[in-house]
């Protein structure tokens, strides 16, 4: 049960923080915001400053931040209709910057402790490894990208590898400051025991003192690659390589962020449980982040996008496009979106049945 409640206060306060940043780009750009709430529901307290209601609700499960002009079209001077683009264009991507910040926080706050991290050198090369020396690979070179997909960590190497495996990768490896480019094919090679088997033929893996620069430097690497593991998902789901069925929805995140916490407890404790949901509630943040900022109705991106529409055609016909066609558009996207979160949540309480 408790971690169901971590799970929970999760999502509240990540979708709580989405709005924050939506309130305070508004407020410095001098927008009127009728209404700020944490939480959802039924009121339990509110207060009135200056020409904004600030609420606390009965249900953790998020918040908003309601802003003259944000529906309908209105004659008030601070209404967000009426505002410059740039003012607009800030306030709508104010949201996903306060997720992605969320989630870099929470693993600087992680990596506060570490003592030391992996890095992408080669530490070793298999004695039948075809291309060592200096038009080769050398012990020290540093992995910095496989088939064009930067490498920031450790594990990125396997997950880059593994994507498509065609038998061949192009690797850029960094030497004293250089990049240098190889493609490697794998190769049979035999084990001590004389088994045969097929691989490229490097290990990788070396070990950096964890300074104060390097934590900061692996926190931004390791928010950077939640970053593309929701990009590469969007690629499976758009490919035909993922499906909806392999989507998950808040009822799926809940089921896994549970199953998490009571394996690692069982086997490390309460405190490694909790680190690994911290870890998890970070790739969430970013994952908001992104998706948010994707240009589709109703999310932050389907707002910049209608933006960037009607400069277009302020530009060329001198004429804005009238607001509520972007809420008839925005109202059909909320809808198809509620209709794909009903399915995915049904869909989550099918595989938990």
């Amino acid at each position: 049960m408790v971690y169901i409640l971590i799970a929970i206060l999760i999502f509240g306060v990540l979708i709580a923080v989405h709005e924050l940043g939506h309130f305070l780009a508004a407020k410095a750009c001098g927008v009127r915001v009728n209404e700020f709430s944490i939480g959802m529901g039924p009121q339990l307290f509110h207060k009135t400053k200056g020409d904004t209601e600030y609420s606390l609700r009965l249900l953790p499960i998020g918040g908003y931040c309601a802003m003259e002009g944000e529906d309908e079209d209105s004659d008030d001077d601070r209404a967000l209709n009426r505002q410059v683009w740039w003012k607009k264009f800030i306030i709508f991507i104010a949201g996903a910057f306060m997720n992605f910040l969320t989630g870099l926080v929470i693993v600087i706050c992680l990596y506060a402790g570490a003592q030391a991290f992996y890095t992408t050198e080669i530490v070793e090369l298999n004695p039948d490894f075809p291309q060592q020396g200096e038009d080769g690979l050398m012990p020290g070179d540093m992995i910095y990208a496989i088939n064009g997909e930067r490498i920031y960590l450790k594990s990125d190497v396997s997950l880059i590898m593994g994507l498509g495996d065609t038998g061949t990768i192009d690797m850029t490896v960094l030497r004293d400051g250089k990049k240098l480019d190889r493609t490697l094919t794998k190769q049979t090679y035999t084990d001590e025991n004389g088994k045969e088997y097929e691989a490229y033929g490097f290990t990788y893996g070396g070990i950096v003192e964890a300074t104060p620069f390097m934590r900061l430097q692996y926190s931004w690497y390791q928010t950077m690659d939640y970053v593309r593991i929701v990009r590469l998902s969007l690629q499976m789901l758009l490919s035909g390589a993922a499906g909806v069925n392999d989507l998950s929805g808040p009822v799926g995140i809940v089921s896994t962020i549970t199953e998490v916490g009571k394996e690692t407890e069982a086997t490390e404790g309460f405190g490694a449980a909790l680190e690994n949901i911290l870890f998890f509630a970070a790739m969430i943040a970013v994952n908001l982040a992104v998706m948010n900022l994707l240009p589709l109705p109703a999310l932050d991106g389907g707002h910049v996008l209608f933006l960037l529409v009607n400069g277009i055609a302020v530009a060329l016909f001198k004429k804005e496009i009238p607001s509520k066609y972007l809420n008839v558009i925005n109202g059909i996207g909320f809808a198809l979106l509620m209709a794909l979160m009903l399915f995915v949540t049904f869909h989550d309480i099918v595989k938990l049945l």
